[in-house]
């Protein structure tokens, strides 16, 4: 996270509270150590957030000290908290880390009737640990699509036929029960999708694709048939 945003979400964090958050709390909210939120709550103090209190008590923001409401009815409010338990079950660690702060920041600026809305949402996406997100492989594939980075692995098909492919990753879907990633695969010369729960022994090669029109992520939406998919 970077520090910007971490500090963004100290200063919301303690909005309107009536008492004092302990920097265990907000440490644990952020994911880093109490030496780094005593650091940043100084911080602050130094640049004028009128944040009071101090190590081994607690913080709260001086009253009055406010942003205001984001303009979200609750149909609106109730996806973005759906959407994003979904992401933090279903999208790899990055993306859920991700998803887990913005959720922070949207809460954080809502007026009450709308964060009790949001704490009374009951539509669930439970994360397990035996479910291929969990194995890392996702936030892999996320970050050799970013880095258009070439890769290698070991695949067996829909018929359990083996084969070694090197494709250019373009982008990853969720299917409800399943992931694919679509690429361009060198040993066909075509668009493929890949289920990566049939992917073995995946290594990146070192080697950085440079998109090309025939080949790049449009042109491949253009191959599935891909409308309604954004």
């Amino acid at each position: 996270m970077r520090r910007a945003d971490r500090l963004f979400l100290v200063i919301h964090a303690l909005r309107g509270r009536r008492s004092a958050l302990p920097a265990r709390a907000l440490a644990e909210t952020l994911g880093v150590s109490v030496r780094t939120v005593y650091r940043d709550v100084a911080d602050l103090q130094l640049s004028g957030v009128p944040i009071e209190g101090e190590a081994g008590v607690g913080y709260v923001l001086r009253k009055g000290a406010d942003v205001p409401p984001l303009m979200f009815d609750g149909d609106e409010l109730e996806a973005l908290v759906a959407g994003t338990r979904f992401v933090r079950a279903f999208g790899g660690s990055r993306l859920a880390a991700g998803a887990r702060s913005a959720l922070l920041k949207i809460e954080a600026v809502l007026p009450p009737p709308l964060q009790a809305r949001a704490q009374r949402t009951r539509i669930y996406a439970p994360a397990r640990g035996d479910r291929i997100e969990a194995s890392g492989i996702i936030d892999r594939l996320h970050a050799a699509i970013e880095a258009r980075r070439v890769l290698a692995f070991d695949y067996r098909d829909e018929a359990g036929q083996p084969s070694r492919r090197e494709v250019e990753p373009l982008c990853l879907a969720f299917w409800g029960g399943a992931w694919t990633l679509g690429a361009w695969c060198r040993l066909r010369a075509d668009f493929r999708n890949f289920r990566p729960d049939r992917m073995r022994a995946v290594a990146e090669t070192g080697e950085r694709f440079e998109e090309h029109p025939a080949r790049d992520l449009q042109a491949y939406l253009r191959a599935v048939g891909s409308d309604g998919w954004i």
